[in-house]
């Protein structure tokens, strides 16, 4: 049986500083996260840190793996989240989630955390400065930076039937996952309106990388949880979504496609004839109607091909039922919407306005283009893509719409608010933020998979959480409740 498909999302944002001489965003990025966390900031520990780990045991002649930068600014949050600076970017990691719908309130609090810390750097800005926070994924100049999505995987499954599966997974998964751009980058010319921000910059279907040769497969083996029972499949093709239902597809959607596999339930091979050009060529297609080439010689449209992967997930449903991916009323709930979504794609994608993300930022644009005679050329509607993903809310053309009811929620903002405080209380993540909320000062570091404590006498002591559907509500919070400091809580633990 398929694990419990336990998921979060790192989203780096782009940031730029105005009005600054020297507009560094590595040093505007520490600025927006030290004026969140404030005087008291829990760094990270790096113990475990190991990008460089293949799941293939062996990696490319030449890959660059990612660099473990210990020197930049990394903070844990009360709500069991990491913030921190990731190269030149803020990077909002979520808390460990339990199903697709927590995965959406954790990543929508990540942007209110982005936008609570403008605010809070403003004051300790120059006059005429500010930083500005967008979420997207390209800056228009030839750069791209991730959204990163993981998943909770069963060890022992192979890595050759997950690259089987989830590459055509992947590829088609955009025509409700994209989050739009206007233009085409890294020699993609000549291109109007595409369907993903991210598609233009793969360029292998799998490897180690995550800046360089991307792959729509990337194969870091870091498991942050135990190593013998347990992978992290890190899946780095998504795009930033503001939308609430593409993120509940992308996420719920890719959870159950995880369990079909595991439990080896997938009966029909979408094996793509050349998968690379298959990715740019589905984000191009904004008709939708362009077919793929399947190894097998055969054809098929991306719509046709998620229709597959429905109609088998539903039949998954009915054996296994979706309890592995945070039970069977969420999973229903994303069934129900994968199947609305496809018949409307299938049938007139415009009556997603506001539903996804593309679709929205495509109608929106596309009505400044007609009112004002544009071309899909014209610099004033690349700022316009722009400002859609602006985090600042007055500013926001996003938020825009929101606030005039023309966007579909599934989370409400009071939820919102407090998940920018409170952990998850279905995975570790709560007991990650639960101790860090009452014991700020004996906390001394933290990553995914451990605590390390001051309990007041020598040594520091670190407290294990390898597996991450422990550390929850039910199974701690009667024991956080009932002691005073962290030393009465490791001699509980320990006896």
């Amino acid at each position: 049986m398929a694990v419990a498909k336990l998921c979060g999302i790192e989203t780096e944002y782009g940031v730029v500083l105005r009005g600054a001489a020297d507009p560094n965003p590595v040093l505007a990025s520490s600025m927006l996260i030290n004026g969140y966390v404030d005087d008291h900031r829990v760094g990270w520990d790096f113990e475990d840190e190991s990008p460089a780990t293949d799941a293939r045991g062996f990696a490319r002649q030449g890959a660059q793996p990612p660099d473990i930068e210990t020197h930049l600014v990394n903070a844990v949050l009360t709500n069991g989240a990491r913030y921190y600076v990731d190269h030149a970017h803020p990077e909002y990691s979520s808390p460990e989630c339990s199903d697709a719908l927590q995965a959406v309130l954790y990543d929508k609090a990540g942007e209110r955390i982005l936008a609570r810390s403008m605010q809070a750097a403003r004051r300790i800005l120059g006059d005429g400065q500010e930083i500005v926070v967008y979420k997207n994924n390209s800056d228009g100049k030839g750069n791209s930076y991730g959204c990163h999505e993981n998943y909770l995987v069963d060890r022992t499954v192979s890595f050759v039937r997950l690259v089987r599966n989830l590459i055509p997974w992947f590829v088609t998964r955009q025509i409700y996952c994209g989050a739009g751009k206007v233009g085409g980058e890294n020699g993609s010319d000549n291109i109007g309106f595409q369907i993903t921000q991210r598609a233009d910059f793969f360029e292998e279907e799998v490897g180690l990388e995550t800046t360089l040769k991307r792959p729509i497969i990337n194969t870091r083996d870091e498991p942050h949880a135990d190593p013998h029972k347990y992978r992290r499949l890190h899946v780095i093709v998504g795009d930033a979504n503001l939308c609430e239902v593409s993120t509940l597809l992308k996420v719920g959607t890719t959870a159950i496609c995880l369990a079909m596999i595991e439990d080896d339930f997938m009966s029909k091979d979408f094996t793509l004839a050349s998968a690379v050009p298959a990715m740019r060529a589905v984000s191009h297609d904004v008709s939708l109607r362009e077919s793929l080439q399947l190894a097998d010689g055969s054809t098929a449209t991306p719509i046709e091909i998620q229709w597959e992967y429905l109609t088998q997930a539903r039949k998954y449903a009915d054996e296994f039922g979706l309890a592995v991916c945070g039970g069977d009323t969420v999973g229903k709930l994303v069934l129900d919407r994968w199947e609305q979504t496809l018949n409307a794609l299938e049938t007139n994608f415009t009556s997603l306005d506001g539903v996804l993300d593309w679709v929205t930022k495509y109608q929106l644009l596309k009505a400044y283009a007609d009112r004002d005679n544009l071309e899909w050329t014209d610099p004033k509607l690349k700022l316009l893509d722009l400002q859609y993903h602006d985090v600042r809310p007055d500013k926001s053309l996003f938020e825009r719409l929101v606030a005039a009811g023309k966007v579909e929620r599934v989370t409400d903002e009071t939820s919102v608010q407090n998940a920018m405080k409170e952990p998850p209380p279905t995975t570790r993540a709560y007991f990650r933020g639960t101790v860090l909320k009452r014991w700020p000062d004996s906390v001394v570091a933290a990553n995914w998979d451990s605590l390390v404590l001051d309990v007041g006498v020598e040594p520091l002591r670190r407290i294990p959480m390898m597996e991450p559907t422990r550390g929850t509500e039910d199974h701690v919070g009667a024991l956080l409740s009932s002691v005073r400091t962290p030393r009465e809580l490791l001699d509980r633990l320990q006896g």
